[in-house]
């Protein structure tokens, strides 16, 4: 069972040509996450959805969430007020990853085996336009809402989609099995990790092309944006860690030990808190984005993979693909 769930990262280095079997015995024989001592974050809320949750995105201007239930070939829509799913929407198969543009009250779905991307109107709940992509789209996906540009990872590239128009628009060579796609909107700049080659890739949003390659850790995975410090930060599977990358310099400036098997990555502008899912041990790191610390490790459902945040409420959503649930996080002063 676990090995199948471990497909859902993998499945783009498999077809790289790595081995993925390689996984749970490197994954297995590191260290469990290190303890630090726990702020007041504790899970208020398990929001049952559909068959194996993946990707998480939440609107802050409609308080709204959204899942990608890969088994189930639907979209779980969740009131961020009520913490009840208030609509289920049928999309292409095996969805994947989702995002969000808040400006336009848009979603977006990426169907692994329909070779499509979903267009899902935040305000009717319906899907609005099915867009043909050139490959599997993996669970990388992005927005830009300053641009209205949204980015999906492929092996090997990565489609730059019109929010206007629901065209490709440009495709990107990567190298390197693309995982996880972030968008930092105040510079116009896209981070693609490369999963099979160990780096992330810089990619300019003016010029779609890739400006920079940064090395990180083993099997980087996923990777999230702080637009407030400029700060980066991508979990790497196989060393349990997150790498702290520089903006501005491009270069790696820490290495925070996490759980075991690091899932994909969150971030709180508002707060300086970053989430992370270690799949392994069914449970989030919380990191203090000022010490670059573990401030608390959170237990979620079984085999957690995808996690959002809403910094107007100041919440972080995680799937829990093996348990068919949402873990919902927040602070206990609420």
């Amino acid at each position: 069972m676990r090995v199948i769930q471990r497909c859902t990262i993998l499945v783009t280095v498999a077809m790289a040509g790595l081995a993925t079997v390689a996984a749970p015995a490197a994954a297995a024989s590191a260290p469990g996450p290190l303890r630090a001592p726990t702020s007041c974050i504790r899970v208020s809320a398990t929001i049952h959805v559909g068959r194996s949750p993946v990707g998480v995105a939440a609107n802050r201007k409609t308080n709204t969430v959204y899942v990608a239930n890969g088994g189930s070939k639907t979209v779980a829509v969740i009131s961020g007020r009520t913490n009840t799913v208030t609509a289920t929407i049928s999309v292409g198969r095996s969805p994947g990853g989702v995002a969000v543009n808040r400006k336009t009250n848009t979603v977006y779905v990426t169907n692994g085996i329909d070779h499509t991307v979903s267009v899902i109107s935040g305000r009717t709940n319906t899907v609005t336009a099915t867009i043909p992509v050139a490959a599997p789209p993996g669970p990388g996906l992005a927005a830009n809402p300053k641009t209205n540009t949204i980015y999906v990872g492929h092996p090997d590239l990565v489609s730059v989609i019109s929010g206007r128009t629901n065209t490709v628009t440009a495709t990107i060579p990567i190298t390197g099995a693309p995982g996880q796609v972030a968008v930092n909107p105040k510079t116009n700049t896209v981070y693609v990790t490369g999963q099979s080659v160990f780096t992330v890739s810089v990619i300019s949003g003016r010029t779609n092309t890739v400006t920079a390659t940064i090395p990180a850790g083993l099997l980087p995975f996923g990777v999230a944006v702080n637009p407030k410090t400029n700060t980066i930060y991508v979990s790497n599977a196989l060393d349990n860690t997150v790498s702290v990358i520089s903006g501005r310099t491009n270069t790696v400036t820490a290495t925070i030990p996490v759980g075991r098997f690091s899932g994909e990555v969150a971030v709180n502008p508002k707060t300086n808190t970053v989430y992370v899912t270690n799949r392994d041990d069914n449970t989030v790191s919380v990191i203090s984005g000022r010490t670059n610390t573990v401030t608390a490790t959170i237990p979620v459902g079984s085999f957690p993979g995808g996690v959002a945040v809403n910094r107007k409420t100041n919440t972080a959503y995680v799937t829990n693909q093996a348990s068919n649930t949402v873990s919902v996080l927040t602070s206990c002063r609420r």
